[in-house]
Order: structure tokens, then sequence, then C-alpha cells
């Protein structure tokens, strides 16, 4: 009972979507009842009217159907009305083997109808019209209903990655959007469920045809032993009351069964949505007025034919009429609204045939696909605080690096993992990791002091080992040494770190000029005459992407720019500006690399190593592979070396070298910056911690 009246009393549950949740269990109620509980004749008069009332709904609305996925409940209607009938029929034969012996109305003034006004009460010819039913059904109706689920069930499953094509096919060129994309794919599969689901839902109908004549069998053989060894009937009798009463119980169930399986040979659809059965059932069923106004108008038919109970026919056909109004008047308040909110709404252009430029759909230069799971970090809508984590990132990386990068455009991705999300540079992935909102992320620095319990991962942005916890766990994670974050600051951290390293190409010409534009507001006369007049647009751009490649900041424009503006002139070569930009730029880079006035802790080469070196470039050639191995293994030493000593890994070199070991080092050890003499102050204290080649 508390149960029941917490239902009623979830907040944002209307009385209406309370009856709709309801329907389908108060159905199972009525059907186990009418097995279980003794029904008057009364109460049997008005459930076999309304199962005949159903039957003709189903129908109808299976012929308003307009495509295929408009009547979505049809099989899950099949099988609650296929269990209706059969408890009718176990209802009724109990009355009819209890009460029989008392007349032909023993089992109330329908089944008597049907005994004797459809078949003139002989019961021969009542025998007949059952069989010739049951044959109909059963052979004709049934099995070519059951035939075109199986063919279209088959055909629909050959035809679905077609469909799934055409429908990726329709998303890249732009004529759907993801939302789009997405229903149709939704469709597709719930179309594909529902002829599976009507091939198996034809055997209840097959079934039930079977039933129903073992049940009149039994009826009349049980009846006549009950009559003629109970009751004390003659034979005569007994053969007509409870042949007439079983003929007229086989008929008001067989003819509903005929309707409902003329209605599955009409439908061709089927759907799983997110419903359940009973609010498919009341939603579906009784939304179409003119459904309710044309049962009604039949039910009132039959009701005013002499013998049959009026009361009954006319009280449901009068229900019906008044529920059909009432819907018709709803429908009619909700376009009325439409129609108003329409007119205040600004016109729509007539969608275009022609393709034009408009239709191109550009890469967006910096990109973020998100699960499911991770759209409430995201969506306006629910504040979701990543928003704001990629405004301020992107304020901190143009003040850090010297330029604005794009707007980060986020969109969900159905087809990723629900807590998965993804990074694109100009539509290309180049970074992916799993984020669990409501959770924190311990990260393993290396001294922790305890393990935690949780889903062991790994730190998307550094490769760390970490572990998912709970947020109860936050303080216990913190005490032994854990680096804790939520799942916001994780993709926020993962995006920062992968646009610092690939900075480089998202300066573009445009954030060139940019850069330009906003130098000349202040200082005018040092682009006057510099683009592109000394240096091209492209040409200063390859420059700027140099420093950054190096993970040299570009800030200090007014110094690039006068070292372009006055060795321009002579030296052409992206390579060789960017060496004398990083001269002059020498005091930031050391600064950046070794703060507060520190000594410089760096990694050397040998002098001999030097030599080899310095002849290879003299010789316009590469490094031997052999010395390239060799170097590359001691590089990596050196730079462990550094890292256990707590020191960042800065190679020291000769100028002529810096730009070789640069390019040299960067793939494999990225972590590695090279710094050549020409770029230390001359009041910076140089200590050797490390030397390469020293051993070779």
């Amino acid at each position: 009972m508390n149960a029941l009246t917490n239902f009623f009393n979830m907040p944002g549950l209307r009385a209406g979507a309370q009856m709709k949740a309801l329907a389908g269990p108060l159905l199972i109620v009525m059907i186990l009842g009418m097995m279980i509980l003794p029904l008057p004749a009364v109460v049997l008069d008005l459930l076999f009217t309304f199962n005949i009332a159903l039957s003709i709904m189903v129908l109808l609305v299976g012929m308003y159907t307009q495509k295929a996925l408009d009547f979505a409940a049809f099989p899950a209607v099949l099988l609650f009305t296929t269990l209706l009938r059969l408890s009718l029929n176990v209802a009724s034969t109990r009355v009819v083997l209890l009460e029989g012996h008392t007349g032909p109305d023993a089992a109330g003034k329908v089944i008597e109808a049907f005994g004797h006004f459809l078949v003139g009460g002989n019961f021969a010819v009542g025998i007949v019209v059952f069989a010739i039913l049951v044959v109909i059904n059963f052979m004709v109706i049934t099995k070519g209903a059951g035939r075109i689920a199986e063919v279209g069930a088959r055909f629909m499953l050959d035809a679905m990655p077609g469909k799934q094509m055409a429908i990726d096919a329709d998303l890249n060129a732009g004529l759907i959007n993801e939302e789009g994309a997405k229903k149709r794919r939704a469709e597709v599969a719930q179309e594909s469920d529902f002829y599976g689901a009507m091939d198996g839902a034809s055997k209840f109908v097959r079934g039930d045809a079977v039933a129903g004549l073992l049940i009149m069998f039994i009826n009349i053989a049980a009846g006549m032993v009950v009559g003629m060894v109970q009751h004390d009937l003659d034979f005569s009798t007994a053969v007509r009351n409870y042949t007439l009463l079983t003929i007229g119980d086989g008929l008001v169930a067989q003819i509903p069964a005929l309707i409902i399986s003329t209605a599955a040979g009409v439908i061709v659809s089927r759907v799983s949505n997110e419903q359940d059965v009973g609010q498919q059932l009341t939603g579906q069923l009784f939304s179409n007025p003119r459904v309710m106004f044309l049962t009604a108008g039949i039910i009132g038919l039959m009701g005013i034919i002499p013998g049959m109970p009026h009361f009954a026919f006319l009280l449901l056909a009068g229900s019906l009429a008044w529920f059909g109004r009432y819907t018709l008047r709803r429908d009619a308040a909700a376009a009325r609204n439409e129609k108003k909110s329409n007119e205040r709404a600004p016109t729509v252009a007539p969608e275009t045939t022609e393709a034009t430029w408009d239709d191109v759909t550009l890469v967006d230069p910096l990109g973020m696909e998100v699960g499911y799971r991770l759209i409430t970090l995201v969506d306006r809508g629910q504040n979701g605080e990543l928003l704001g984590r990629i405004k301020s990132i992107r304020k901190k990386i143009a003040q850090d690096i010297g330029f604005l990068v794009p707007v980060v455009h986020i969109r969900d991705n159905l087809e990723l993992k629900p807590n998965a999300y993804r990074i694109t540079l100009k539509g290309v992935e180049i970074g992916q990791g799993e984020a669990t909102p409501g959770q924190w992320m311990a990260i393993n620095p290396g001294q922790v002091t305890g393990t935690l319990p949780g889903a062991a991962t790994r730190d998307p942005a550094f490769g760390l080992p970490a572990v998912w916890i709970d947020a109860g766990l936050k303080e216990q994670a913190q005490a032994y040494g854990y680096t804790v974050v939520d799942a916001s600051t994780v993709v926020a951290t993962h995006l920062n770190h992968l646009i610092q390293m690939h900075a480089s190409e998202l300066l573009g010409r445009q954030e060139v000029q940019a850069l330009l534009d906003r130098i000349a507001k202040d200082s005018p006369k040092l682009t006057e005459d510099l683009v592109p007049k000394t240096i091209t647009l492209t040409g200063l751009q390859k420059v700027l992407q140099n420093l950054l490649d190096e993970g040299v900041p570009i800030r200090d424009m007014r110094t690039i720019l006068d070292v372009i503006a006055e060795h321009a002139p002579k030296i052409s070569e992206p390579t060789e500006l960017t060496a004398l930009v990083r001269m002059a730029l020498g005091r930031a880079i050391t600064q950046q690399l070794f703060p507060n006035n520190a000594d410089l802790q760096v990694i050397s080469l040998d002098a001999g190593l030097e030599r080899v070196l310095t002849q290879a470039l003299s010789n316009g050639g590469g490094i031997e592979p052999g010395l390239a191995d060799a170097l590359l293994q001691q590089a990596s030493g050196a730079v462990a070396r550094q890292e256990q000593l707590g020191l960042d890994p800065v190679l020291l070199v000769p100028s002529p070298l810096r730009p070789l070991m640069a390019r040299f080092l960067r793939r494999t050890l990225p972590q590695l910056k090279v710094l050549s003499h020409a770029e230390v102050p001359d009041n910076r204290n140089i200590r050797i911690t490390a030397m390469i080649g020293g051993a070779a």
C-alpha cells in the first residue's frame, strides 16, 4: 500500500500518466481474476462486449496506420487480446458447467444471443459456423499474416547494413544532422524488431484457434455428463442446453479472434520505444477520435438489434462516443495553439533543391566528441562545467603561447562508448580517453603510501597510473599522496595538453594576420613594411610554427618581428630565421626552462661526438644509422637520470648543431628540450649533470 501511495505521489506524474502506467498491470490482474474468480452473468456480458469492441478498435487502428511505426504496440495487443479471450473462455466454461442446466441464458445474454440469434437456435448449424470461422482464422488469415511477418523479418535484416550506410552517407553529405541520423538509425532497428516480433506473435492466434476447438468439444462432452449425471436432465435437453451454450461461447470468442487476425494481416510495422506496454496501449489505441466514433457507431448498432443486450452495448457505445468527442476537442485546441505559435514565429523560406556553397561542410579546426554520459558536462542547459573550463583553457593558452586558438566545437557521438571522448584536429583524432561523471580520478604521481578501491585506469594526458574513486574517498586519496581531480578537470587537462602539443598546427594564416593586426594597433611602423615586402605571410607563419614546435612561446612578437625585419632581406630560409629569432629570445627561453635564475643543470655532448656531428652537418649528410641508435640510447638514459634527479631534461649543444639535434630528438624524446650556447645569457651559470657520448 505504501508503494502504491508513493507511486501516485511521485513528482511530475500527472493523473493521465498514472492511468497509462497502470493500464498494463490492471489488465493482467483482470485476466487472472477472470480465470480464478467466478463471475456473474451480467459481468460476462460486459466483458464479452468489451472484447468485441477492443478487437474492432485494433482493426481500425491498423487500417488508419499510415506508416510502419505508427502502431508499435500491436504484438503486445495481440498477446493481451488472446489472453483475454482465453480467460473469458475459462470464466464462461465455469458458468456453463455450473449453471447450464437452468437454461440457455445461464451464461449471460451475450452468449445466449450468439447461440440463438446468429445460428437460429440450431446447435448443428452453430457447430458448422464455428468450425468454418476456425478454419478461416487458422488456415487463411493467421497463416498468411505469419508468412508475411517471416519474410518481412528476413528482408529487413538483410537490408539493415544498406540502410545504415545510407544514413551515414546522408549525414556525411550534410543532408541530415546528428539528431536526424540518430532517429533514422533507431527507426531501422525498430522496424527489424517489429517483423521478428510479428513472426512470433502470429503463433498466439493460431494457438487460440486450436484452444477454441478443444474447449468446444470439452464443454459439450463435460456439459452432457454434468447435466445428465448431476442434474438428472434427459439426453435431448442436456444436448440442447450445453451445446447451444458452448456454441454461443465459442462464437463470441472466435469472432473477435477473426477480427484481430485480420488486423495482424493489415499491420506491417512495429517499433520498440521507451514507453512501457501500458503506455503504448492507451496512448495509441485511444489517440484517434475517428476510431472512437466509428467503434461507438458499430457497437451502438449492434446494441439496438433485437435480442442483443441493449444496456451493455449502448452503454459502451455512449462511453466511446463521449471519449471520442473529448479527444477531438483536445486535438482541436492543440491545433489552434500550434497555429498561434506558428503565426508568431518568423517565416522560414522553403528549402531550395539546388546545392549551394552553404551546403559545403568544413571540418572544425579543433573539435571534441563525447559519449552520451558525458553530455551533462558540456550541456549549457545543465550548466556543464567543462564548458567554462574550456573557455579558461583558451584564455590561458592565449596568455602563455601568444595567440588565440580556435573555438572547440563540441558534439555528441553515439558511436563512442558512453563515458568516452575524443579530441580532433582538423577532423583527425589526436587524442581520446574516458571520464566518469560523479567520480574522481586519483592520479599516482609516483610516491603514494596506499592503494584505493576503484576502476584502474591511466591519466589520458600524461599516461600516469590512476584509479576512478567515489567522492567519499577523496580525502583519503589525498592523504595517501594521490593527485585527485574530477571528471571535467581530467578532460580539460587532456585538451590543454594536446593543444600545447599541436599549437603550431593551430596557427594558421588567419591567426598570423590577426597577430599582425594586433601589433599594428600599438606599433604601426613595425608591421608597415614587413608583410609582404620583407617577408611573405606564409614565411612569417612558418617561422612562428617552428618556434611553437620547439615549445617557444610567441608572446614577444615585437622582438620576433624586429629580428625578421633585420635579417629577412638577406636570409629567406625559415629554419635559419628561426635560429636567429631563438637567439634574440634566448633570455626568455632560458627563463622558461630554468626559472628563478637557478643554475642551468643540463645534459651536454662529448667533445668527440660534437666533432663527428659537426663534420656530418658540414658534409650535408645525415647521422649514420649506427651512430643514431647509440645517440638515441644514450640520450634516453640521460633524460631518465635527469628526471630521477627532479630536473627538466635540457640538452645544451653548439649553435650549428641545435636545429639538427632538435629535429632528430623531437619525435623520440619530445620532453627533451635542445638549447644552444648562443641562447644562454652571459649571467647564467651552467652545470653539466649528464653527458652523451662520453662512453662511446
